[in-house]
């Protein structure tokens, strides 16, 4: 969801509930797409369940290599550039370290899509208050979004947050 809020953002289109009287050919474009792709689906696995039943019996330390290196191919062959590589070692690192620590991918597309309009909500609040961050922490309502954020941002790495149920860990 959060790409596709985003592949709308980037071609100009508001998402949201005016969206089909602003733009009634892009929703019913996707919805159409999406019959497609389901007829398609259908039409390609009902064959091929047996291959994908036996593709499930690889162990997973044969079947993690490929995939790396699949992933490796592909990246350099888009551009023939090693610094491509470098960036996907990299956010596959940060992805292991989100993991780790419990941080939850969806959110973090989320923000991702959403971060140009915070930024410019960031610009407009930073241009009222000539340049001081404190404007985020003069009011109650944005101290306590602040305060809150800082709180949820940092819970997953805080080893005394680990959710219980009935006295025994999950």
């Amino acid at each position: 969801m959060a790409l596709m809020l985003g592949a709308l953002m980037i071609h100009g289109i508001r998402p949201g509930p005016m969206l089909l009287e602003g733009n009634p050919q892009v929703f019913w474009g996707v919805v159409a797409s999406m019959y497609a792709g389901n007829v398609m689906l259908l039409i390609l696995n009902l064959p091929l369940i047996g291959l994908w039943v036996r593709l499930l019996s690889v162990p997973y330390p044969i079947l993690f290599p490929l995939i790396l290196l699949f992933c490796l191919i592909g990246v350099y062959s888009l551009n023939n550039n090693i610094w491509e590589i470098i960036i996907m070692v990299v956010f596959g690192i940060l992805g292991y370290l989100m993991r780790k620590f419990k941080y939850e991918p969806a959110p973090f597309m989320f923000a991702l899509v959403l971060s140009p309009i915070m930024e410019n909500a960031l610009r407009q609040s930073l241009l009222m208050s000539e340049g001081s961050f404190g404007i985020f922490f003069s009011r109650p309502i944005s101290l306590g979004f602040m305060i809150a954020g800082f709180i949820l941002f940092a819970m997953p790495a805080m080893p005394w947050s680990k959710r219980r149920s009935f006295g025994r860990e999950l």
